[in-house]
Parts: C-alpha cells; structure tokens; sequence
C-alpha cells in the first residue's frame, strides 16, 4: 500500500489516544517506539495492514503488549557478556552498518551467506537481532534525521549469499523467528533488500524462505547480479559499499566485526546504558542516600533532596517520575 489516507491515519490517532489515556506502561513503550514521530508510526502498520485501521490497531496494541512484556525498552541496558561472547555472536551473526544511501538512509550489511549461528543459544542471536534493531530505531535514524537534515525512518539492506549452502535451510527455526518478529514488530522500516554474490543453490533456499516472508517483503527484495556494485553505485558512494560488494577488494574494512566502529559504538553504549541503569536501582527501591548537616532545617532538608532527585532527570525510564516531582516543607 504506497498511500494512507490521513482520515486513516486520525481515526488511528484517536484510538490510540484513548488507548494510551488508560494504560500507562503502553504509552512509555510507544513514546520509545515513535521517537517523536508518532504519525510515522501509525502509517507504517497502517500500510502493514492493507490500511484497515482495525487491523492496524490490533497489530500496534499486540506489539506494545510484545514491547511491555519482554521488557524491550530496557533491552539496550543489557549488553551480551562476557565480551567474548559477544564476539562470538558477532563472527556467527553477520551484520553490520557500512554507511548512508544518497537519501541518508543507513545501509546494514548481512553476511546471509556465511552466518552460522552456532555460537551460542537462539536466545542470544534474537536478543542481538532485536538490540540492534532498537539502536537502529533510537540511536541510527534519530542521528540520521538530525544529519540530513529530514526524518529518516527506514534503512536498506545488503545480504552477501557468498558461502550459501543448502545445510543453511538448518537454521529455518531461528530465521522464522527472527523474521517473525521483524514482520510483527518493526513492519516498513527497511525500504529495499538487495541481494547479492548469489550462487547457484541460492534459488533452491529461495523457494524455501520466500514462503515464510510477507507479501509486503517479498516485493522489496531485488537480486543483483554479481556483487551489485555497479546497480548500488546508483543508490550510494562507493564509501558506503560493503566489503563484499566492491569489485577490488584490498582488505576493506570489514563491517561484521565487533572491532568496526559502529559495532563498538553499539555495544559501548549499551554497556553505558547498563551503567546508568544500575545507578538507579535504589531510587526504583525507593531508598536515596542524602547526607545533610547536623544543623539542617525544613527548608535546607527540601532543597538537598530535589537536588538529589534532579540527579535522575535525564536517566531512561525514570525522567517522568521525577519531572514533576516536588519536595513540600509543608508540615503535615
């Protein structure tokens, strides 16, 4: 669906309105989700649902249910570790940032091909996918709007068939699963997949995988011939081409290694995160330690503990609960 019809897109609104008025923890998730851009959101599962507003909402109310109970806003304060671990995922998880398109959207690189997923549990390979999807979503395209100059809200993806084999149909359960919750969580956030170095056994998986993927995604995905470099020149500076899709290759930067600097800036600000997370805990315990002079008053003892909670202002999750909180000297 290439149009939704702003009357959608209202009636969407006011739904979600009422919806978030009652239901509080619904509410933080989706002001996570939209980033400030909640009309943009609302088109994007509109268009996942043929434009049926009922069918848009249930959608959005099951991925808000989805977002609460996995506790997804948290997830970028949980870093894999130990950090070798995480290397591991990253050399069996093939995925990285190589750049921007002409349009500024980010170009994720998948290593299709030569991932091998078989360094750790399902679990850690969808808690990555899913953490690199909510970087992407909070951190990369904020960054990305701000950088251009317009809001980008969608990204393109490159996946290298170099390495495909047959005995990568073993890995069908994790790959239904991880696109199952692209599909039902993140629906219209990549705008074309390019596939390239495709080999010979590549139209046997194809007809395997195309079942499993929606209409919607299906008709997005475009087969390059060769290393597609000369059809993705036409979307993005050479700076900007995976390793795998340069002609000449001469030990390019390789943008699937936790050394690459989007990938360290990924983690480093999940182990951040992680930090800020954890110096939180006793306000969530509701215990603050705050020191004051013997000879304090009322007043001094007022100011000393909004002053302690203004500490906390600026820290995820907690900034609505302390905004508006004041300290009464109020005798009661």
């Amino acid at each position: 669906m290439a149009i939704v019809p702003q009357e959608s897109i209202t009636q969407f609104q006011v739904l979600m309105d009422e919806l978030c008025a009652v239901e509080e923890s619904l509410r933080r998730t989706f002001q996570n989700m939209h980033q400030g851009h909640p009309h943009e959101t609302l088109t994007r599962f509109l268009k996942a649902r043929e434009g049926i507003v009922e069918r848009a909402h249930k959608m959005l109310v099951d991925c808000l249910n989805w977002r609460v109970e996995n506790n997804i806003d948290n997830m970028l304060t949980k870093p894999i570790v130990p950090v070798e671990l995480y290397r591991a995922i990253r050399d069996s998880q093939l995925i990285g940032l190589s750049g921007y398109s002409f349009e500024g959207l980010p170009v994720f690189a998948i290593g299709a091909g030569l991932s091998t997923f078989d360094q750790a549990s399902v679990h850690y390979y969808v808690q990555s996918h899913i953490q690199i999807n909510e970087y992407r979503d909070r951190v990369i395209l904020p960054e990305a709007t701000k950088k251009y100059g317009k809001h980008v809200s969608k990204c393109i993806k490159i996946l290298d068939m170099t390495g495909l084999r047959l005995s990568a149909l073993n890995h069908i359960k994790l790959l239904t699963i991880i696109s199952s919750i692209d599909d039902l969580n993140y629906p219209e956030k990549t705008k074309t997949y390019y596939i390239v170095n495709a080999p010979y056994v590549f139209s046997a998986c194809w007809k395997v995988v195309k079942p499993l993927l929606q209409e919607r995604t299906r008709s997005k995905i475009d087969v390059l011939s060769g290393c597609g470099e000369d059809d993705l020149l036409k979307v993005m500076e050479y700076s900007s081409l995976p390793h795998f899709c340069r002609k000449r290759s001469s030990g390019d930067e390789n943008c699937f290694s936790l050394d690459h600097h989007f990938h360290q800036q990924h983690y480093n600000y999940m182990k951040d995160q992680s930090s800020i997370r954890r110096s939180i805990e006793p306000l969530k315990q509701g215990s603050v330690h705050v020191t004051l002079p013997e000879d304090a008053d009322e007043e001094d003892i007022a100011k000393a503990l909004e002053s302690e909670l203004e500490k906390f202002k600026d820290l995820e999750r907690c900034s609505e609960s302390v905004t508006d909180l004041k300290i009464s000297d109020e005798k009661r």
